[in-house]
């Protein structure tokens, strides 16, 4: 099933300097919010209490959420443990509110919810913010790993002006990402960085594909007897794979969209951290990833001895 059409001709590096324009904006945006507002850490990175609750029957995580919400904890991890019946509370502490008092408040909450005899507090406890530090550094140490691999990988796969514009692409998407939840204050937490990961992932097949189709024209366009320029190469190579990126983050965002409305509280922000990286990581295949990569040409790649070792790497 094609729904482009394979003689497609769209001047899509024609417009790379609008592209980069407005990729500068959002850029600029969101770096500004991310240092003068910031992340909206969640209990994962700034610590918290912690209640175990157990139920008589087992209880709709949802009412179990819409019973403490009137409470102030709207955001709180709610899961099971261990059975269906016993419920683990996470919930970050407000200034001045400590452990007893957040049990005392979820327990009345739940109690008034569920019945006074429906609901048995088992045990508090206090997670203290070092756990929190912890988790942040290996989540960022995470992505500078994945990212480094990346530099690698794409640099033995191809040269390394490829590996740069995919690297590109990639920090472009993660900081957009982030931007978005600075600007609308939603709750980072742990979810988020997994979400991270699985739009550098997505992001990087996308770019791969365009860059597999580059090379093999570049190979086919040096046989000519009056070859293209490197500009109009990708530029068919980008056209080319354009029906295959544009079906393949369509058919993902149909699943992501109804995980985002659908989905509930607990992967709502999963959700919104996947749905704007595909978004993103569609585009900058096209404007990112490629450009860049074209702008070092003649510098980490590009001459003639050079793109004959191209042409031999499978």
């Amino acid at each position: 099933m094609q729904f482009i059409k394979s003689n497609t001709r769209i001047d899509f590096l024609g417009k790379r300097k609008l592209a980069l324009a407005l990729s500068g904006l959002m850029l600029v945006v969101s770096l500004a919010f991310l240092v003068m507002r910031g992340l909206n850490f969640g209990i994962d990175f700034t610590g918290g209490t912690l209640v175990e609750v157990q139920f008589k029957q087992a209880p709709d995580i949802a009412d179990v959420r819409q019973a403490i919400k009137p409470k102030g904890y709207a955001q709180a991890v709610i899961q099971t443990f261990g059975s269906p019946t016993e419920i683990l509370i996470r919930v970050q502490n407000k200034p001045g509110e400590d452990s007893s008092t957040i049990s005392t408040h979820i327990l009345e909450a739940l109690t008034s919810a569920f019945g006074d005899k429906q609901v048995e507090m088992r045990r508090v406890e206090f997670v203290g913010p070092q756990v929190g530090h912890e988790l942040a550094r290996a989540g960022i140490l995470a992505v500078l790993i994945a990212m480094g691999a990346i530099l690698i990988y794409v640099t033995f796969r191809f040269e390394l002006r490829f590996a740069l514009g995919a690297d590109a692409a990639l920090l472009h998407d993660i900081t957009i990402v982030l931007g978005v939840f600075a600007i609308t204050g939603k709750e980072f937490n742990l979810p988020v960085v997994a979400a991270l990961l699985t739009v550098i992932g997505y992001s990087l097949n996308d770019t791969i594909v365009v860059f597999d189709r580059i090379r093999e024209n570049i190979a086919a366009n040096r046989k000519k007897k009056q070859p293209d320029s490197e500009t109009v190469v990708v530029n068919a190579s980008v056209n080319q794979t354009l029906s295959r990126t544009l079906m393949t983050s369509f058919t993902t965002l149909l699943v992501v969209i109804a995980l985002f409305f659908l989905g509930g509280e607990v992967i709502h922000n999963f959700a919104l951290a996947l749905l704007t990286g595909i978004i993103v990581g569609t585009y900058s295949s096209i404007y990112i990833a490629s450009p860049v990569m074209l702008s070092l040409h003649g510098r980490f790649g590009g001459s003639e001895e050079e793109i004959k070792d191209l042409e031999a790497k499978p």
